[in-house]
């Protein structure tokens, strides 16, 4: 008696709020990878003509609204790419909508109560969250995590390191970018502009590699920081504590020919090391080397990277298998990044007071 092989399973399908560039040049690229298990089929925009674009690109359906689109039947999984201050809103609604997971790009949200309160509706609706903080899907990243033994505990100096050319660059090698808005011009040399800048720069860059470095600092809540400076036209260097943690946070972006996206945690008799592919490249995992006693271990390239990582992670939870991140996990990795934001921005006052 023979049995029938059983059928793959339809491919779930995911509606994006915000069609902007991170949805144009990275999840509709992952999707594309991801054929088998997922489809695009909604894409919002409160430009129409953008929303109409990059919907057709896909042969999706496209709206101009929220509501629509949490309405349309063919949308199990949402993912949020809206500007900052509406996720936390949009997020609450995709959970009440009933839908089967939701994707988050960072920050989740603007305050502790605000993450707070969306771990709520989460646990209510029994709808799972995960936050695009990409380099947390990353093979390379978790691999490590596998095989870095005692490091944490000893862990003494974290560093991450961040040389980019402006996004636009990868951008257009990724696709053809419509409704793309211009940067707004800051004058750099206002103390206001300076801290809005710092804040900027650690909720949108160096966020990326912040709930790596928790994992290094369990005394992240006692946040000290000890220098705080931008870079121009774009960055930032940071010096601070947590605990008996010493962390530098450094980016430019500039002109540079060879980007480098480089995460260190240094410990008494071990160190690790991870060379990350830059935002929008599709281009494999990052790379891990651990050193114990004189020994290196390479783990990686793996085949994927941390944006096609959380994408199979959100198909795995939309499908009821998989444990998602925990409510205290998120809730803790956006405290840091506000706790450091908000120190940063303190020592630009501190310095013109001085």
């Amino acid at each position: 008696m023979s049995s029938q092989p059983q059928a793959a399973p339809a491919p779930l399908g995911v509606g994006i709020l915000g069609a902007g560039p991170v949805t144009q040049a990275i999840h509709l690229p992952s999707l594309a990878r991801l054929g088998n298990i997922l489809e695009a089929r909604h894409i919002m925009d409160v430009d129409p003509a953008v929303a109409e674009a990059v919907a057709g690109r896909v042969g999706a359906n496209f709206s101009t609204s929220m509501e629509e689109l949490l309405a349309d039947p063919a949308v199990d999984i949402v993912a949020i790419c809206s500007p900052h201050q509406f996720h936390a809103a949009q997020v609450i609604a995709a959970c009440h909508a009933g839908k089967k997971a939701v994707l988050c790009e960072k920050p989740f949200a603007m305050t502790g109560q605000e993450a707070a309160g969306i771990s709520a509706v989460s646990a209510e609706t029994g709808v799972p969250i995960i936050v695009g903080a990409m380099h947390t899907f990353d093979p390379g990243w978790l691999a490590a995590e596998e095989a870095w033994g005692d490091l944490p505990e000893q862990v003494h100096t974290v560093r991450s390191s961040i040389v980019l050319p402006p996004n636009p660059r990868f951008e257009d090698f990724a696709t053809e970018i419509v409704g793309r808005v211009p940067m707004p011009g800051r004058d750099s040399t206002d103390p206001e502009a300076i801290k809005a800048m710092l804040t900027g720069g650690v909720m949108g860059l160096a966020i990326h590699d912040l709930p790596l470095v928790r994992r290094f600092t369990p005394d992240f809540a006692a946040v000290e920081v000890l220098h705080a400076e931008i870079v121009r036209p774009f960055g930032y260097v940071i010096s601070l504590r947590a605990g008996n943690v010493t962390i530098e946070l450094r980016a430019a972006m500039n002109g540079t020919w060879e980007p480098s996206w480089v995460f260190e945690a240094i410990g008494n008799d071990a160190a690790l090391k991870i060379d990350f592919t830059p935002s929008y490249v599709h281009a494999g995992s990052a790379t891990a080397r651990i050193r114990k006693a004189g020994q290196a271990t390479v783990l990686g390239p793996f085949s994927h990277n941390g944006y096609e990582g959380e994408w199979r992670k959100l198909a795995e939870l939309a499908r009821g298998t998989g444990q998602p991140p925990s409510a205290e996990t998120l809730i803790h990795d956006l405290e840091f990044a506000l706790s450091i934001a908000e120190a940063a921005a303190g020592r630009v006052d501190m310095e013109v007071n001085a």
